[in-house]
């Protein structure tokens, strides 16, 4: 009877620890629990920290180069541009007038009168002739018959006449009074049978007013091409 409490007794024993077991076993198992789910401070992005603005580089910087504007056209005058004067009733004048503007690669310019002279109107043996009447009036203006030109493109302008009375004709003092000659280079020749060409040039300088007049040069009326280029030369030397 003792021996069957005694095995009774360890069967509880037994029972109560195989219990005692379980339970630990059952408390030691964890349930895995869920991820934890991030926050939205979590997920949130990191913030970007600004960088410093780049600093404009000296070219970046320059101002822009002012595009010029075209420069107005001007018109020049062209230094070479010669004009040849004349006014020649027997063709004397006229003839050295057409060398000088050879010579020079001028334009020429004939001046006519409105009423042209007869052989008789210039024959010096009458001293009632046509042209000694004029020539005795200072104040005599002949009408230019020609038609007018433009002189303002010259830079350099010879004035050929005949010597008449030991003066320029009337008819000279009437083209140079009705002309500006601005800043012109003027210069005068002349022909004659003796006569020079005298104060004839510093009186068609008075009357006109304007440009730059030269010392004058006579020519007998047979002078030559080169004589005329001697004379030409010797005016650029």
């Amino acid at each position: 009877m003792r021996k069957k409490r005694i095995v009774i007794v360890l069967f509880l024993c037994v029972m109560l620890v195989s219990t005692a077991c379980g339970k630990d076993k059952t408390n030691n198992t964890s349930t895995p629990t869920a991820e934890a789910t991030p926050t939205a401070e979590a997920t949130k992005a990191p913030e970007v920290t600004p960088t410093a603005e780049a600093t404009p580089t000296a070219e970046a910087t320059k101002a822009p180069e002012a595009t010029p504007t075209a420069e107005p056209t001007q018109i020049v005058t062209d230094p070479g541009k010669v004009l040849v004067v004349v006014f020649s009733a027997t063709g004397n004048t006229k003839k050295v007038a057409e060398m000088v503007a050879k010579i020079e690669n001028a334009d020429l310019y004939e001046i006519v009168p409105a009423v042209p002279y007869t052989s008789e109107d210039i024959n010096y043996g009458n001293y009632n002739c046509r042209a000694l009447k004029e020539q005795g009036n200072a104040s005599a203006r002949l009408e230019i018959g020609s038609d007018a030109i433009d002189i303002s493109g010259y830079t350099r302008i010879y004035v050929g006449y005949p010597i008449w009375a030991g003066s320029e004709p009337r008819i000279l003092d009437t083209f140079v009074e009705s002309y500006d000659f601005d800043t012109a280079t003027v210069i005068p020749f002349c022909t004659s049978g003796s006569s020079g060409i005298g104060s004839t040039g510093t009186k068609l300088a008075t009357l006109a007013g304007s440009g730059n007049w030269q010392t004058g040069k006579r020519f007998p009326g047979s002078a030559t091409e080169k004589d005329v280029q001697a004379w030409i030369d010797s005016m650029k030397q």
